[in-house]
């Protein structure tokens, strides 16, 4: 058996018109003993289709807003860029996640969960979150804390660190505002935002608000991309 693979979605640079990837996403998953390939930013299912045969598990990454209209709402002018594209890929790779795929979202990615799983988002916190006190877009540097998140006790993420709290890092304008009835809350900000949720019936299927690939020397960090890749690495001997 080889190192588990893992599909990284891209990210998208429309003025450059050209994928690209913040390199702790890959030094993540490195460090735990896993294979980061990036993904081909595509919408085409029989490529998707083989793409994610030949990975363990899919990370899905932070970046552009989602279409408001996956989630059924009119694009407010508060809302960042999108990428059709990207949306119509990720939800096709999610449909492999509902298959047992090991997952992980990070940013935009707990945003995707909760919207392919039927909730919605805050298109912009601070206009339309009015109890938003916690700071959700930090300046660099991004390896410090911006605020703490409660976690839920005896969720998943609390018996992999251990401990009630977390200080994370934060980068994001857009945010959970309906949780998604298959969606397990992990942790909530300070002003009660959701910032960590699970799918419970799947084998790993976590998403988080804020940034551990840009915070890889935080303990917390290195754990939760350890756990992912471990979930990965099982997959892949289920299916060996």
């Amino acid at each position: 058996m080889g190192k588990p693979r893992i599909g990284l979605t891209p990210l998208w640079d429309e003025q450059r018109n050209s994928i690209w990837m913040l390199p702790g996403y890959m030094e993540g998953i490195l460090r735990a003993g896993g294979l980061p390939l990036i993904l081909p930013l595509d919408d085409d299912g029989e490529t998707l289709e083989e793409a994610a045969e030949f990975c363990d598990g899919i990370l899905f990454t932070g970046g552009q807003d989602i279409s408001p209209g996956l989630y059924g709402a009119e694009q407010s002018p508060l809302c960042g860029p999108v990428c059709g594209v990207r949306d119509r890929m990720e939800a096709f790779l999610f449909s492999k996640v509902e298959q047992g795929k090991p997952a992980l979202g990070i940013c935009r990615g707990i945003q995707l969960f909760n919207v392919l799983l039927g909730g919605t988002l805050y298109q912009d916190l601070a206009a339309q979150f009015n109890r938003a006190a916690a700071v959700h877009g930090q300046k660099p540097p991004y390896d410090e804390p911006a605020h703490r998140v409660r976690i839920a006790g005896g969720s998943p993420l609390h018996k992999l660190l251990g401990k009630e709290s977390l200080a994370v890092n934060s980068s994001h304008h857009q945010g959970i505002a309906e949780l998604a009835p298959r969606l397990r809350p992990m942790a909530w900000a300070e002003d009660g935002l959701v910032e960590a949720a699970a799918i419970a019936d799947k084998p790993f299927a976590w998403a988080l608000q804020w940034h551990p690939e840009m915070a890889l020397a935080w303990e917390s960090s290195g754990k939760i991309f350890a756990a992912f890749t471990a979930a990965c690495a099982l997959a892949a001997r289920t299916q060996s």
